[in-house]
């Protein structure tokens, strides 16, 4: 049997979507740390010269929403005039409504238990992990955002001076029968930079200063392709390249299309969206039934109807690597986990500030943050089922 192939990629922080993405966890953080009860629904455009924040919102603290745009473009690293967009001469415009009266009351009052919070929209969610990584997560997502991640580094540091924000990786993995990574096949580096470098000074430092410090030298061969700036040039870019906009990323944010996606976006959503916490819940569940033991990969998929405390399914899919039947890991999950909206916020501690960091290089498999998403804090009791 042939061995099976997988590709995943990954933008950086300047990618004109991650912009937006930033910029609305931003806002949503600022309201959280001012009133951890805010409804919100933050969405972002960004093209040349231009920001627009827009929105449902209602909360009882104040927030400089343009500054947030700018402290938050500043920081990234669109300084610089000569980029043809910067934090200082960018336009940031809002267009901010109260949320829904007819969402509120659904939320507010679950119809199916009165006084608890229902779901604040309807969809369904899915949560993976696996034992590909240390993580806990797919090796190809992993990959492509380590290599994003180096290129701001790399960029910030100095060491690399001549890239700009914006850019893109893509990491091609290859399984054997045995689901045991092989090698990678090919790599892709897109990054922008500055005009004068030459497309070969670029392409020998992205790859012994970005490439190569990433990717385990065991897995690449005489066979693996890589293809930095395949164009031969990348000056123009971020939203003077391509306008941007919030959730447009969905696949980078999660499993790289290594695992099922439910279509909901994650960045300025407050946690009563289950868009947003039944998929962090999702992943908290996978990633702990990996560890235990009781699959080598698991998917978990929570459905919803909006105004409705409880999950209308709850499906466990452990993709033939279980050690005990799905519909067995099912019913363990049901009994082990209190689904509701309201109890996924307590557990995990939703109501606070500290989303905009998980706005780029993805919403799991973090271990450079403290996420409450990813504790493994119920190994132990599910473990005593094996």
């Amino acid at each position: 049997m042939a061995n099976r192939i997988f590709t995943s990629e990954s933008v950086t922080e300047g990618h004109p979507d991650k912009l937006c993405d930033q910029i609305s966890d931003g806002v949503l953080d600022a309201m959280l740390a001012g009133d951890p009860n805010s409804r919100v629904a933050c969405e972002c455009i960004t093209t040349t010269g231009l920001v627009l924040v827009m929105g449902e919102i209602s909360t009882q603290t104040y927030v400089d929403i343009p500054s947030i745009a700018r402290a938050t473009i500043e920081r990234i690293g669109y300084t610089n005039p000569e980029y043809g967009f910067d934090a200082k001469s960018a336009a940031v415009i809002t267009s901010i409504d109260e949320q829904s009266a007819d969402i509120a009351r659904g939320v507010d009052s679950a119809f199916d238990d009165g006084g608890d919070t229902g779901a604040g929209d309807q969809g369904m969610m899915f949560g993976f992990a696996c034992d590909e990584t240390p993580e806990f997560m797919p090796a190809p997502i992993s990959f492509a955002h380590a290599l994003s991640r180096r290129l701001a580094e790399v960029r910030k540091s100095g060491a690399l001076g001549f890239l700009r924000p914006d850019g893109k990786t893509q990491v091609t993995t290859e399984y054997d029968a045995e689901r045991n990574i092989v090698s990678v096949p090919a790599i892709v580096v897109s990054t922008q930079h500055d005009p004068d470098v030459t497309t070969e000074a670029l392409r020998e430092a992205v790859m012994e200063t970005v490439i190569k410090p990433v990717i385990p030298a065991r897995l690449i061969n005489e066979n693996t392709k890589f293809y930095v700036n395949p164009t031969g040039r990348f000056v123009t870019g971020g939203p003077v390249g391509d306008s941007g906009l919030t959730g447009r990323k969905i696949i980078v944010d999660t499993y790289g299309g290594y695992a099922a996606h439910g279509g909901g976006a994650f960045s300025g959503k407050d946690p009563t969206k289950v868009d947003r916490s039944a998929a962090y819940m999702a992943r908290y569940i996978a990633k702990n039934v990996v560890a235990a033991g009781l699959a080598r990969a698991c998917q978990i998929e929570l459905a919803y109807a909006i105004g409705v405390a409880r999950p209308v399914s709850a499906l466990a899919d452990t993709r033939g690597t279980g050690a005990l039947p799905d519909e067995r890991i099912a019913e363990i999950i049901s009994r082990e986990f209190d689904l509701r909206p309201s109890k996924i916020i307590s557990l995990l501690d939703l109501k606070r500030p500290i989303y905009q960091p998980v706005a780029a290089y993805g919403h799991f498999g973090r271990t450079d943050l403290d996420l409450p998403w990813e504790r493994l804090d119920a190994v132990e009791r599910l473990r005593a089922y094996l």
